[in-house]
């Protein structure tokens, strides 16, 4: 069964309920996972989403921070939503496809501005959320599974724009690409974007800091899609819309895009 799964951090699901709209339109995902939705489950405008072919969702939410939602044009049904570092937060929720396929959908804690969880709790949280989702993954050995999210890392020094001066920022810190490696190393999935585009520099996210985000182009890769490796070779056609970043009142980030044959 092929389809097309896309995964963004969208900033508020009704403050940007046009540009989710958008993009179930002119680009049809088959699953559309959305993290920081800021909203309430029943506050989510899920009958819009099935106007437009969407009836099946699934999702975790809270009132102005976190949340999480998973939208499909494919029959699904829950599978769980995890809690980690005792945070009591809306970050994941998980949903089964009928083929058995399992996509998890993460929001990893940014972290705060200061890599020091002496120094900063949202730090140490965020390592800890990192550690409690690799011993769940040690435990769990996932197989027919996909993992996307805003994983708020980028691990790579091609997935931003200056190694040098990113290395001591939260998001880049090897402390941070450390702990998401063990995650990853724990599930044994595949960074399926860096499998399909292994070369060059590659971002999701653009700071609304900057006045022209375009032109600056100091992006960051955070936003993933990860595969177990026995539907990893399944997975292709890779890519991040970066022209959503210029719509009308965008959200920070763009949506990842990846295809499945499975």
């Amino acid at each position: 069964m092929p389809f097309t799964l896309a995964t963004w951090n969208i900033n508020s699901v009704r403050l940007r309920q046009g540009l989710v709209e958008r993009l179930l339109t002119e680009e049809a995902p088959d699953i559309l996972c959305l993290q920081e939705c800021k909203s309430p489950v029943d506050k989510i405008p899920r009958e819009v989403f099935t106007a437009l072919g969407y009836p099946h969702m699934v999702a975790r939410g809270e009132k102005g921070y976190n949340g999480v939602a998973i939208l499909s044009k494919l029959p699904i049904e829950e599978a769980g939503a995890l809690d980690f570092a005792g945070l009591g937060h809306a970050r994941h929720v998980a949903a089964r496809l009928e083929t058995g396929v399992v996509v998890h959908n993460f929001y990893i804690p940014a972290g705060g501005d200061v890599p020091d969880r002496a120094a900063n709790v949202k730090f140490g949280q965020k390592l800890d959320y990192l550690t409690d989702l690799r011993d769940w993954l040690h435990g769990e050995k996932p197989g027919k599974s996909i993992l996307v999210g805003d994983l708020n890392i980028a691990p790579l020094e091609e997935d931003v724009w200056d190694h040098r001066k990113m290395v001591k920022v939260v998001s880049h810190t090897p402390v941070e690409i450390e702990h998401l490696g063990a995650a990853q190393e724990a599930g044994r999935f595949v960074d399926v974007t860096r499998r399909d585009i292994p070369q060059g520099r590659l971002y999701s996210w653009w700071s609304y800091r900057a006045k022209d985000w375009d032109a600056a182009d100091r992006g960051r890769r955070l936003d993933h899609i990860w595969a177990t490796p026995d539907i990893a070779g399944a997975a292709h056609g890779s890519r991040i819309l970066r022209a959503c970043r210029g719509w009308e009142k965008p959200s920070d980030h763009a949506p990842v895009f990846a295809e499945f044959d499975l």
